[in-house]
């Protein structure tokens, strides 16, 4: 791609979204919120945290989820939710919990197999069956911004795109508002993902995520468990710079923002980007592609969160 800044008029109409995952520790946790204070600067239109399949973070995602809508006023964050390894009435209690943080926008998924990935998925005994099936759960409850999982690669359990598409049909007739992708690589990929889509009658909005490669062997790895695929056009552009820091980073920094700027010339105007919960890297992106970050202190946002949270300890 011959560059990559956007021009004032594309970049005027499209959005950006994040997300973060729940920390483990102290040091991951300060770690997250200042990550989530630098990337508010640039004033994304939402950003989700993950949850754990089978609660298995539940009381991490719910205190990062009340951090971030209660201490940081970021009110239009969205809430990550599985069904797997749980019953109804677990799953319920949870949408309570995070309804009562303030959460109007869940990403609904179904969950990694409890036997891990690769493992055959199946329904815990009384609980939700698959996502469709907790999308139409959370649409009873009230009306909410429903966000879902899409599969530009198809999901690796499917047995073929048709059947993939056909999940996501499901999802989107149960209440879901919006499909966010799977990271991929390939634009076309994507682009025919999305024309499939489409003649199946689906028409939410479909968000491709972007997935920023600030280590390309835990990037390859994640590719190999969720069936997305890393060009070699890629790798060869990064598998030479381990030892080159700087460069590695300046030129993953590139490879994300050439992708993101080819799909706007596709007529792409939404973006949910994979931070791993790291600010450089995803600054880097947003500024090659001509985004200035807001009047917002997030240094400031970031020290009062801190302030707030040791207080309580």
């Amino acid at each position: 791609m011959e560059r990559t800044t956007l021009h004032p008029s594309e970049r005027g109409e499209i959005s950006l979204s994040f997300e973060y995952f729940p920390p483990k520790n102290e040091e991951m946790e300060a770690q997250l919120f200042q990550t989530v204070a630098d990337l508010s600067a640039f004033v994304p239109a939402f950003q989700t945290v993950t949850y754990g399949a089978g609660g298995t973070t539940k009381a991490r995602s719910l205190t990062a989820v009340r951090r971030m809508i209660g201490e940081m006023g970021l009110r239009n964050t969205a809430a990550h939710l599985t069904c797997v390894g749980a019953p109804r009435p677990e799953v319920d209690s949870v949408i309570e919990e995070f309804v009562a943080c303030g959460v109007r926008h869940f990403v609904a998924l179904r969950g990694d197999p409890q036997g891990g990935v690769g493992s055959a998925y199946q329904p815990f005994p009384g609980g939700y069956e698959n996502a469709a099936a907790l999308v139409k759960a959370l649409r009873a409850r009230g009306d909410f911004e429903i966000s879902v999982s899409a599969y530009p690669e198809k999901h690796p359990e499917s047995r073929d795109a048709a059947a993939d598409i056909d999940m996501l049909k499901r999802k989107v007739d149960n209440g879901a508002t919006r499909a966010i992708t799977q990271f991929f690589f390939d634009n076309d990929d994507f682009e025919r993902y999305v024309d499939q889509v489409r003649r199946a009658g689906i028409e939410v909005p479909v968000v491709p995520g972007i997935l920023p490669i600030n280590n390309l062997s835990q990037v390859m790895k994640f590719a190999g468990l969720c069936g997305s695929t890393v060009p070699d056009a890629i790798t060869s552009r990064l598998a030479h710079l381990d030892d080159q820091p700087e460069e590695r980073f300046r030129e993953a920094s590139h490879i994300a923002a050439e992708q993101i700027v080819d799909l706007v010339r596709r007529g792409v105007r939404d973006f949910h980007i994979y931070t791993m919960n790291r600010s450089p890297l995803v600054i880097a992106v947003c500024e090659l592609l001509g985004y200035a970050r807001s009047q917002v202190n997030a240094q400031e946002m970031a020290v009062g969160s801190i302030k707030t949270a040791a207080g309580a300890r």
